[in-house]
């Protein structure tokens, strides 16, 4: 359900990694308005159907089966077709999830409300009615706090807060953001919740039946600059500890037991905080960020593939092939402005332990830099693998150092990158 829009690089660049897994031992038919033009390759067929309307779609689908046969499987790597793609599944007769345990991984405010009657450890949220609210809800929580759209990915429009102010100021970012991604993700509200302080990971994790909860890998996030909510990368490590450490695992088991979720493979965001893992966002589908690339790199495991065999009702491949480490970084502009200069020697990408090399902007687009930044604003990433952490973060370091990025400011002052 849903391939991404037509953007020939920040689009594809994301999402091609996936669908060309998929690819490669199904015939993949796309569910969605139209086909982005780097997707036409990968696929068997193509359902013309407007995704926000659920009933439409389904029409759509019971045409198309009629004369094609039934699907074996339905899946999504999209956040805002999760429901939908639920609620689909479970109208063919396939695997699934139910919608309102996609619902749950959904909706941060029902999320909480379930972590906590579950007893799963995660943060103190609350939902603001309005900017007054929120300002009394985070002066009752303490200091900072974080403020986000209820129903948005991506960190869109997550700001943290350190004072009323602040709050405040927060309070509108979310909600322009709630409010402009209302048709696609649903919910527009906005919430105040407890600032986790501690490490912050991703668990890449396999649901394989109620109360079968299986971690695949352990994704460590890049360091950032204080107080802002982008990603400036992430590694994996098939030799990871935590791959083995039992509260994260409990904790794990507990959050997918407590939404309800039966089956898929989660992404579930994980703060490592003095007091032991605590549970950010679990959210119901593949993670994004060319995570399964890394997973892939490092430990040998498809988690598309796994991903669609839990789709179809087939036993999923999980056992790791080979131990490495694999990481990717993001390049944000060093500030606001005109972005006059981008580029990378030619060659790059062919370097040993150097995957891929993706310049996402051209020369005149306008970025906006961290804390204001979204997913829009990257100019380029990169992958590399090595035969451990410390050789990724060598050659992600050595990536960096050979872009060429000059942004100018409204004023003409320039910011280099290099």
């Amino acid at each position: 359900m849903g391939a991404g829009d037509d953007h020939p690089t920040s689009t594809a660049a994301y999402r091609e990694y996936t669908l060309a897994s998929l690819a490669a031992t199904h015939p993949v038919v796309l569910v969605d308005s139209d086909v982005p033009d780097w997707a036409h390759r990968y696929l068997a067929g193509h359902i013309e159907a407007d995704l926000t309307d659920r009933a439409a779609t389904a029409a759509a689908i019971d045409t198309y089966t009629t004369q094609h046969g039934a699907p074996a499987g339905a899946m999504t790597y999209m956040e805002r077709h999760v429901v939908l793609t639920a609620h689909l599944a479970q109208q063919l007769g396939l695997p699934t999830s139910t919608p309102e345990a996609m619902t749950a991984c959904r909706d941060k405010v029902l999320s909480r409300r379930l972590l906590a009657q579950h007893q799963v450890p995660s943060a103190r949220s609350v939902l603001a009615a309005d900017a007054d609210a929120a300002v009394a809800h985070a002066d009752l929580i303490g200091y900072p706090v974080v403020v986000k759209p209820q129903s948005l990915a991506g960190s869109a429009g997550v700001m943290w807060a350190h004072n009323r102010d602040q709050v405040r100021k927060a309070y509108e970012q979310a909600g322009r953001a709630a409010a402009a991604g209302q048709q696609q993700y649903g919910t527009p509200g906005v919430i105040v919740e407890e600032a986790l302080i501690g490490s912050e990971i991703s668990v890449e994790t396999a649901v394989l039946a109620p109360g079968r909860t299986r971690i695949l890998a352990v994704t460590r996030k890049l360091p950032a600059p204080a107080n802002t909510t982008q990603e400036y990368g992430h590694c994996v490590d098939a030799m990871d500890p935590l791959l083995q450490d039992e509260d994260l695992h409990q904790v794990i088991s507990a959050a997918v037991d407590a939404l309800g979720v039966s089956t898929g493979v989660l992404c579930i965001e994980v703060m490592l905080t003095a007091s032991g893992p605590r549970i950010v966002e679990v959210n119901g589908r593949l993670g994004g960020d060319l995570l399964q690339l890394l997973v892939k790199r490092a430990l040998g495991i498809d988690l598309a593939q796994v991903a669609a065999a839990l789709a179809t009702g087939t036993p999923p491949y999980l056992t790791p092939l080979f131990k490495r480490a694999a990481a990717i970084q993001f390049a944000y502009p060093a500030q606001t402005g005109r972005l006059s200069r981008l580029s990378a020697p030619a060659g790059l990408s062919q370097q040993p332990g150097v995957e891929r090399v993706v310049l996402l902007k051209s020369p005149g687009a306008y970025v906006a830099a961290p804390p204001a930044a979204t997913l829009d604003d990257r100019l380029a990433l990169w992958v590399v693998t090595g035969a451990h952490v410390g050789a990724c973060h060598t050659r992600l370091r050595h990536v960096a150092n050979q872009l060429d990025i000059t942004v100018e400011a409204a004023d003409h002052a320039t910011a280099c990158v290099a």
